[in-house]
């Protein structure tokens, strides 16, 4: 990563690293984006949290560079400490949700020293070090794949801790920095599209539901982020008193019940509503397919219609694949690196749109012909 971060104009597919997720292969992958899990796990011996200091982090950094040879799931994995980078690559990795808002340092800040993300060339993994822990091991998948995730990631576990002893109690499970991730140490989330459970305006009544689950909510890029384009962030909140498996098994029967609300409130759309739907959706293709300035909560506002088309297949032969490349490229600091050189907004605008209209110029959507009164083309009209 960080010999990419200089203004190649190249941007990632994906098959590169960290990137497998955009490839829309999972089950589910019009309706979810990806399926996250994550573990905290802490080093004895060291302070963590608000009390860990520039010498406790690199430590801890050094020691988990010693033992990786001996970790066969990150044994070719790239280090990056996240300080030395330019501030446009480190926001490249926020972009493509590879590191955290803490990570690569918020409102410009630079990250302390030891601070860095282990990110595998091959599997889907990823270690961010020091961040609110000492470890956030963290695996991303394409669609609904919550217990492929955790198994990966569970064997990861294993590997790392053989070779590092985690902060652990008996009584408690794994220590945190934050309470509320005392125990089991897991965060597993996945990153849905709900356009139909909105526009029918029964999301209320879901994410009310979740929160009784023991589900919560959040934005495209987790705890304090906004919702946009109708992207809904699901994750557990409890990680004690339960084991992982629990958790995650929780976790994927609740999505499957709300993916099959959405999918209700979809039929509904066509039943009751399917001209309407239909003009919305195509209206939101012809935007973006013509638009020469775009602001990323526009295009997100509109690549939501765009998607539920494509899904209900109302844009006939529009793969879910490009769709997701357009979420991640048009984001600031990607539009950057493909320019080569910093953008003002109105200029990221202009590139943003010139992207989007050249991705779906690609696809060769084709609006069907139809007759009908107002049709000029019709007999009636040239008569």
């Amino acid at each position: 990563m960080s010999t990419q971060a200089g203004g190649s104009s190249k941007l990632p597919e994906p098959g590169s690293p960290g990137m497998g997720w955009l490839d829309a292969s999972g089950e589910f992958a019009d309706i979810v984006l990806s399926t996250r899990v994550r573990l905290a796990r802490n080093v004895q011996g060291h302070p963590f949290g608000p009390r860990a200091m520039e010498s406790d982090r690199t430590a801890v950094l050094n020691q988990l560079r010693g033992v990786l040879p001996r970790v066969p799931t990150l044994s070719h994995a790239e280090v990056s400490e996240l300080g030395p980078l330019p501030p446009r690559a480190r926001r490249l990795l926020l972009e493509r949700r590879l590191a955290s808002r803490e990570l690569v340092g918020e409102k410009g800040r630079t990250p302390d020293r030891g601070m860095a993300l282990v990110l595998s060339p091959d599997r889907p993994v990823s270690v961010m070090v020091n961040e609110e822990d000492h470890l956030r091991l963290q695996t991303l998948f394409s669609g609904l794949r919550v217990h492929e995730a955790w198994q990966i990631l569970d064997s990861l576990d294993e590997e790392l801790g053989r070779e590092l002893p985690y902060a652990f109690h008996p009584e408690f499970g794994f220590l945190t920095s934050c309470p509320t991730n005392v125990g089991t140490g897991l965060r597993a989330s996945v990153l849905l599209h709900l356009p139909a459970l909105v526009l029918t305006k029964e999301i209320n009544k879901v994410l009310q539901g979740l929160t009784q689950v023991g589900l919560t909510f959040r934005g495209l890029y987790g705890e304090g982020s906004e919702v946009v384009g109708n992207f809904f962030q699901l994750s557990n909140q409890t990680t004690l008193g339960k084991s992982e498996e629990d958790l995650v098994d929780h976790l994927d029967r609740i999505v499957r019940q709300v993916i099959e609300y959405e999918t209700r409130a979809r039929q509904v759309l066509l039943r009751d509503a399917a001209a309407v739907t239909e003009d919305k959706i195509w209206r939101a293709y012809g935007l973006l397919r013509f638009a020469r300035s775009l602001s990323f909560e526009e295009l997100m506002n509109l690549l939501s219609g765009v998607r539920l088309g494509a899904s209900l297949k109302l844009l006939p032969g529009l793969r879910v694949y490009p769709l997701n490349k357009i979420m991640i490229f048009t984001q600031p600091a990607h539009l950057e690196e493909a320019a080569g050189r910093e953008l003002s907004p109105s200029e990221g605008d202009a590139h943003r749109a010139a992207y989007v209209r050249r991705i779906l110029a690609s696809e060769g959507i084709v609006a069907p012909d139809e007759d009908g009164p107002d049709d000029l083309s019709s007999p009636e009209a040239s008569g």
